[in-house]
């Protein structure tokens, strides 16, 4: 058993109209990107994070979370102590208009956002995390949501 601390933490995969998924850019650890979210705050649940997560980071109104599509659970450092991370992932649906960083008031050290195409999310030879976003996008675009998350690595 680890002795570890855990921290459970709520992502979102955003995707827009156009079928394009929102992911941010973040300097440390080489650089990287990262979908939308962060840790629960006491009492909360996955959901109610993840929609505070996104007015936080994004300044989002109006998200419509659809169902948790995803999870991945894994040992890594977070503010330089390692941790035991259980990470739940829910598709949200935006308009680009429902975004407005000027109402982001948690950025935490985001370097830039982007909106991604599942053509650039398989092409790029950058660092996207989760890894196996491609292809969990790709089933949800083709399939729509899984009947139980999918376990990332």
């Amino acid at each position: 058993m680890s002795t570890l601390p855990l921290r459970e933490a709520a992502r979102a995969v955003v995707l827009d109209s156009h079928q394009r998924v929102l992911l941010l850019a973040y300097d440390e650890n080489g650089g990287f990107w990262a979908t939308p979210g962060g840790s629960l705050e006491p009492g909360e649940d996955y959901p109610t994070a993840v929609l505070r997560e996104l007015g936080e980071e994004l300044g989002a109104t109006d998200v419509t979370l659809v169902a948790q599509v995803a999870e991945r659970r894994q040992v890594h450092p977070v503010g330089g102590r390692q941790v035991r991370q259980v990470e739940k992932y829910f598709l949200a649906r935006v308009e680009v208009s429902d975004l407005d960083p000027a109402r982001a008031n948690q950025t935490d050290n985001i370097r830039s956002s982007r909106w991604w195409t599942l053509e650039e999310l398989r092409d790029t030879g950058e660092t996207i995390y989760p890894l196996g976003l491609a292809d969990l996008i790709a089933d949800l675009l083709k399939h729509g949501t899984p009947e139980k998350p999918t376990v990332l690595g």
